[in-house]
Parts: structure tokens; C-alpha cells; sequence
């Protein structure tokens, strides 16, 4: 059953940021709305899909830059983003577009994520990872069954999120990734915020950061 998931990247704007559309049957979820999100929109469209909820694996601005078009088209889709940056998707200062020409102000979340929590797609349950330290309400949606992980900005392909923004944390970025995520399955595919796919199993043996001295 969770083989009948399809996850469909776009990449977007000029951070080249890794959304995605997750679906199943009529259904899908959109994950994290960066800047410049029509091939996102026209997609689903395309596919006569129903989106159910944009869900943030974080709120810094390549990530939410896109929440108004999404709106736009669909005015009353559930925002869910976790509890710790619920107000950074209103605040410049906070998701960082302060520090740039054009400040972005996104509509407020509908709800808040929580770890532990499972959030429902036609059927097949995803469960919230809090995965910090990137930014303090970094989260990861795992299925187990399908073997796929949505990490947000936590881990890359042969890297790690930067933490040398003003709400990062380098230690407890570590920390998320060695307790949460590399305790998956090493042949969970890992679909990062930027950059190619990957593997716990390959981010275990060759990210440089996560080799023990």
C-alpha cells in the first residue's frame, strides 16, 4: 500500500529549493512552498489532485516564499508547521528574509506539529520527527513502510543545514541527526531541502560530519 505514494520534487527559486508534492490516489500533501511555486500549483492541477495540507519542515523564507500564491489558489488549505516556529512565518527577522531587499510575510499556520505526532495521507500514516538545530522547529516525515524521509534542511547529501543562523544550533543539529535520523533504515531514501536524494545508509558510511574521529 504506501508503494502507491509519489513524491514529485520541484526545484524552485533562486535558492534552488527541494519542494515537493506527496500524493496518493486524489490526495497529496504539499511539502515546504519556496519561492516561484507555479510548477508545484500547475501540477496539481495537471494531476486533478486535492491538496489536503501544506506541511513546513521549516519556516526560513526559501522554504514559505510561496505560501501566498498557494493560497492564492487554494484560500483555505491547512498550513501545519511545527510548534517552535509557528511565529517565524510572519516575523522577517525570524525566517530570515529581514536580511534581504524584500521581507516575506506569509499567512499564519492553521495548526501546529508536534513530535511523535502521525499525520494521515489517504490512509498511510507519516510520523513527525523533530529533527532542531538547523532552526529550533526543523522537522522530518518519515514512512517507514514506503522508506522515505523528508528531512527539511537538517541533512544533505554528503553535508548537513547550515547552523550559523540566529536561532541555529550546531550541537543539537548533530544531535537531531545522529538520534532521529540515523537511527532509520539504512536504505531510507532521504529527500533533503536542497541538493540530490540520498541514503541513511550512504550518509552513514561517507558524510564527513558524521564520522567519528
Amino acid at each position: 500500500m504506501p508503494s502507491l505514494i509519489k513524491v514529485q520534487t520541484f526545484c524552485i527559486g533562486p535558492w534552488q529549493t527541494n519542494c515537493y508534492v506527496v500524493s496518493r490516489g486524489e490526495h497529496c500533501w504539499i511539502v515546504d512552498a519556496g519561492y516561484e511555486p507555479e510548477p508545484m500549483i500547475q501540477h496539481i492541477r495537471d494531476h486533478e489532485l486535492t491538496p489536503k495540507h501544506v506541511v513546513l519542515t521549516h519556516a526560513h523564507l526559501d522554504h514559505i516564499a510561496g505560501l501566498h500564491a498557494i493560497r492564492g489558489v487554494w484560500p483555505e488549505l491547512p498550513i501545519l508547521i511545527h510548534e517552535a516556529e509557528r511565529d517565524f512565518l510572519g516575523d522577517p527577522a525570524l525566517n530570515l528574509s529581514g536580511f534581504l531587499d524584500e521581507a516575506v510575510v506569509a499567512p499564519a499556520a492553521t495548526d501546529v506539529l508536534h513530535h511523535g505526532q502521525t499525520l494521515t495521507l489517504d490512509g498511510i500514516e507519516f510520523q513527525i520527527l523533530h529533527t532542531p538545530g538547523h532552526s529550533p522547529g526543523g522537522i522530518t516525515l518519515h514512512q517507514a513502510q514506503a522508506g522515505i524521509a523528508l528531512v527539511g534542511d537538517t541533512l544533505f547529501a554528503g553535508s548537513i543545514g547550515r547552523y550559523d543562523f540566529p536561532t541555529s544550533d550546531g550541537p543539537l543539529l548533530l544531535r537531531s541527526i545522529t538520534e532521529q535520523l540515523m537511527t532509520l533504515p539504512d536504505n531510507t531514501r532521504v529527500l533533503p531541502g536542497h541538493g540530490p536524494q540520498t541514503t541513511i545508509g550512504q550518509e552513514r558510511l561517507h558524510n564527513p560530519f558524521l564520522q567519528k574521529d
